[in-house]
């Protein structure tokens, strides 16, 4: 059982150096990784199909990576918006890791990339525990997942940088405690901001583009005290000091606003 777990241990370890590899070279490129997380059917590829037709008809040079066990689907999805799409079939594994993320960017990225979107596989628990060298992580809930969602997945919301909420115009059919959202959210990350969307009724709509271009312009990010704590690697704890470095974290409710080891990381280039 302990070599089980120093093995597990190591290989976290491993890749948050990756982790701390890519985004160094990606700040040094200008560009700012987003990386989503959700359950399976939340309404995240509906929202990033959203934000990325928003960023194109802006002009803003963005693109797009999206995991998924099996299928094609989500990337053909994601290419009627007319940024650049690519799909990582996983193979089975429930998550992305740096070393595999890296190795589908190489030869791919536009030079100009300035946003770069992650879809990361739909799943709460084993995502959560991978820094893939994001600057800004987004956990998202749809309101028909229930209130509870943020305490049944504390560390997949608890290392958040933003949490959004989807399908808000269900809000009402579901009877969603919209409060008791909030205060399930607060409990595992105080202070980061939640913001609540809709893609049928455009509510929220840019909110992923404009908190990524705020980052990439230097802005502060909020710290989840999570990520303060010492790492313990587990799927009960996150990986240590995920994002942008010291942003800020504030020391009340959170912010709302409605309207196995793969080969050695190599070079982007």
């Amino acid at each position: 059982m302990c070599r089980m777990l120093d093995l597990h241990q190591a290989v976290l370890a491993r890749n948050d150096a990756d982790a701390q590899q890519l985004r160094a070279e990606l700040a040094a490129r200008g560009t700012v990784a987003v990386n989503l997380l959700s359950s399976p059917g939340s309404g995240k590829t509906a929202l990033l199909e959203t934000e990325l037709s928003l960023a194109t008809e802006r002009g803003i040079p963005v693109a797009a990576l999206t995991a998924d066990l099996a299928t094609e689907n989500d990337a053909l999805r994601l290419a009627r918006s007319g940024a650049p799409v690519k799909q990582v079939l996983t193979d089975g594994l429930c998550h992305l890791e740096t070393d595999m993320l890296r190795g589908h960017l190489a030869g791919w990225l536009p030079d100009d990339t300035r946003l770069l979107f992650v879809e990361n596989v739909g799943n709460l628990v084993c995502p959560a525990s991978y820094d893939l060298g994001e600057s800004l992580r987004v956990a998202l809930a749809s309101v028909t997942e229930g209130e509870d969602k943020p305490l049944k997945y504390p560390t997949a919301f608890g290392l958040a940088h933003l949490v959004v909420v989807t399908k808000t115009d269900l809000a009402e059919a579901v009877d969603f405690d919209r409060a008791g959202f909030l205060a399930n959210v607060a409990r595992v990350n105080p202070g980061v901001e939640v913001v609540f969307t809709s893609v049928r009724t455009g509510q929220g709509q840019g909110v992923l583009l404009d908190r990524a271009l705020a980052v990439l312009d230097g802005g502060p990010v909020h710290r989840p005290v999570m990520a303060a704590a010492p790492s313990h690697h587990g799927h009960d704890h996150g990986p240590e000091g995920h994002g942008a470095g010291d942003g800020h974290t504030h020391g009340h409710g959170p912010h709302v606003h409605g309207p196995h080891e793969h080969g050695t990381v190599g070079s982007l280039s």
